[in-house]
Order: C-alpha cells, then structure tokens, then sequence
C-alpha cells in the first residue's frame, strides 16, 4: 500500500484556513459520534480517537466539551453520513463525506461544486469500488509484536509497515475496534500518530495545467460547503 494515505487531501485543518470551520466540523463530527455511541470516551474507541486528533489539530478543548455536553441531553440536530462520488478533471476520482441535517440541501451544494468545474457526479460506488477504505493506525513500536497481537485476535490485516521505528497498520474499516482493542490487550496504553478510516485510492493520476487549476477549485468550493467533512481523491501531485 506504500504511503499513498499521506496523499489524502483532507477538508479540515490541513486545507481549511479558517479556524471557526475547522472547529465547526470536528465539533459537528464528535457530536454525532458521541451521540451514538456513548459520551464517555473511555467506552467509545471512535469518540476517543476523534477528540485525540481534534487535539492535535489544536482544537480547544471547550469546543470539545461543548460538543460532548450536547450529545449527552435529550433532542439534538439529527445529522446523517451523506457521501457523493464522482469524476473531475483529468478523470480523476473524488469521494465527498458529509454530515449534514438537510440532505437535499447538502446534495444541491455538492451537486453545484461539481457543475461549476465540469465534473461529473455519480451514484453511489461510481469510483468507491477504486478505493480502499481502511483503518490506518500509526505509533511507535516492534513490527513483530504488533502482527502477533493482531493475527492473534483475528484482525484482518491487509498491510503493515515499519519505517524509523514507526508501525503502521492498514485494515479493512470494520476491523477499527477489535484492532484497536487486541493492540490496547497486547501492548497497552499507545500514542497513535494516526488513528483515523480513510478511503485509499488504489491507482494514482497527475494533473498538469488547466486540469490541475481546475482541480484546486474544485477542492476550494467543496471546502466551502458546511456540510463537507472530508474529501478523498486519487490526484498523487496535489498539494
């Protein structure tokens, strides 16, 4: 699988220039997920690991608390996963997530991004089929120890890596909590890198010229839409 999960292009702090947005849409994601899978992050692996990386993007943490408290009371937003795939310039393959509490109002603003640079917006599995959406786990460790724990509790590994004594697993998403747990078994307390699902193309295109500039404002106006979490797209020379 080499590296290529370093090539996603992510809608939150590493693109997005406007804090308030990026606050935003961590503090909409750990709303839903607390919501239902429980407040408590020491029973709730995905909720723990989304306020781990909301604190590496520096999010403060009464954005946090603040999203946290809301999903504990009765009533909320009702928000749903929405995800939009497509091609855009150069045949290159976008796939866009969304929460959103007005699913016809997200597809309207998606749908217009795409019509705007000339893309094409498909049905669900239109290039999905062309990614992998796996779990991507990252921390210091022994490569031996790690494999052990995990084949030993039945994990279904598609891939491990070792590069200056960092481990990095790849595993089908369904495999997210019963890795997470062999490993906390196994190893203990662990400081992940990176802790996250992700959808990894598994082919590359580069973009030259007109397509590349296309492209940028594609990634631009998807950003700008609330609703978007996060984007993925196969593009190996975007920034």
């Amino acid at each position: 699988m080499g590296r290529a999960f370093q090539n996603r292009k992510e809608s939150m702090a590493k693109t997005s220039q406007m804090k308030s947005k990026v606050y935003g849409r961590y503090g909409k994601e750990i709303y839903v997920v607390a919501k239902s899978g429980g407040t408590d992050p020491s029973g709730n692996l995905s909720l723990r690991s989304l306020i781990e990386r909301a604190k590496r993007d520096q999010v403060p943490a009464h954005v946090i608390e603040k999203a946290i408290e809301k999903a504990s009371g009765a009533g909320g937003e009702d928000y749903s996963v929405a995800r939009y795939e497509g091609f855009g310039p150069g045949s290159c393959m976008i796939i866009v997530e969304c929460l959103t509490d007005n699913p016809n109002r997200t597809f309207g603003d998606v749908r217009q991004c795409f019509t705007k640079t000339n893309s094409k917006l498909g049905t669900q599995g239109t290039v999905s089929h062309m990614f992998d959406h796996s779990i991507i786990l990252s921390f210091a460790g022994d490569e031996e120890a790690v494999m052990e724990a995990l084949l030993g509790a039945d994990v279904d590994v598609t891939d491990i890596e070792q590069e200056n004594g960092k481990i990095t697993v790849f595993a089908p998403h369904t495999e997210y909590a019963k890795a997470k747990m062999a490993l906390a078994e196994a190893i203990g307390e662990i400081e992940y890198e990176i802790d996250e699902i992700q959808f990894i193309p598994q082919t590359y295109v580069n973009l030259e010229g007109e397509d590349m500039s296309v492209f940028q404002k594609f990634m631009d106006l998807l950003n700008d839409v609330d609703d978007v979490q996060n984007l993925y797209h196969n593009v190996e020379n975007a920034d």
